[in-house]
């Protein structure tokens, strides 16, 4: 356990996880969150002194959503996904209906644009923060403020990944914190340069932190310790940095749309060569 734990931490927390100097662990007595609610008071409430410098606070994206009023009506979710959505970047039809992968109006790439059912009151579905690190900058702010800490905050979402089964959480939101973590010009343990490796250390506090908050366990802040380094000032670059471009991604499209983009492509320069033949 890190020197600086507090002695009555172990018996307060709800779930903790300790490896290498790493602590995770949750924070309880959150209720159902609704519009308005100040999230940076429950939050300090709940930690109850047990926060200390350069602690990280992993907060889900579904508590800030419902804090800010982000709720839909669950019969409009179809109509919400294409509203949220910027670009297609693959679809596939089951039994049931067509799963959308796209690129959000956050820049994200994810499925159903991140409109979701899941731990949302009955009748409505959830939309991500209007703008993920913006939230997460007043969040940081205000916690700042009220605990006089030097503190980092994540707000994180479920995804999934190219070419991996499951999900895991990801960083959506950042303030106060390195997202990624450089390391090229340095050299490994053999003495070798790195020339391209750029750790997305927000991603894996992200995932880190839904080690002990799950799912299901009405747990939606975590809290981790032994990462001070990585934490900094509040105008630090936010997650939207983890977002690739989409001309600069070698996988922008899905199989469909890119068999469907080569063949107007290919039909075009049919076109055009007849047409210089004719």
């Amino acid at each position: 356990m890190p020197h600086d734990a507090r002695p009555d931490a172990a018996a307060a927390e709800v779930g903790a996880m300790e490896l290498f100097g790493l602590k995770v662990f949750t924070l309880g007595g959150f209720g159902e969150i609704t519009a308005g609610d100040d999230l940076a008071a429950l939050i300090a409430e709940a930690a109850r002194s047990r926060l200390i410098d350069g602690d990280i606070v992993a907060v889900t994206s579904k508590i800030v959503s419902k804090a800010e009023g982000r709720a839909v009506p669950a019969a409009d979710r179809e109509q919400a996904i294409t509203e949220e959505t910027v670009r297609i970047v693959a679809s596939r039809a089951y039994p049931g209906g067509v799963t959308r992968i796209v690129e959000n109006r956050q820049g994200l790439v994810m499925a159903a644009a991140g409109v979701d059912t899941s731990n949302a009151p009955a009748g409505v579905v959830l939309l991500l923060p209007v703008d993920p690190d913006a939230s997460a900058r007043a969040l940081c702010t205000a916690l700042r403020e009220r605990t006089g800490l030097r503190l980092g905050v994540l707000i994180t979402d479920t995804a999934g990944r190219p070419w991996r089964e499951g999900q895991t959480d990801i960083a959506i939101g950042a303030a106060g914190l390195v997202v990624l973590d450089d390391l090229r010009g340095t050299t490994d343990v053999s003495g070798r340069r790195l020339d391209v490796t750029v750790a997305a250390v927000a991603d894996e506090i992200a995932g880190a932190a839904d080690l002990v908050k799950g799912k299901t366990s009405c747990n939606p802040v975590a809290v981790l310790r032994g990462l001070g380094r990585l934490v900094g000032d509040l105008d630090a670059v936010g997650a939207r940095a983890l977002q690739r471009p989409s001309d600069t991604d070698m996988f922008r499209l899905g199989t469909t749309e890119a068999r469907a983009e080569g063949y107007r492509e290919g039909f075009a320069a049919g076109l055009a060569a007849a047409a210089e033949k004719s």
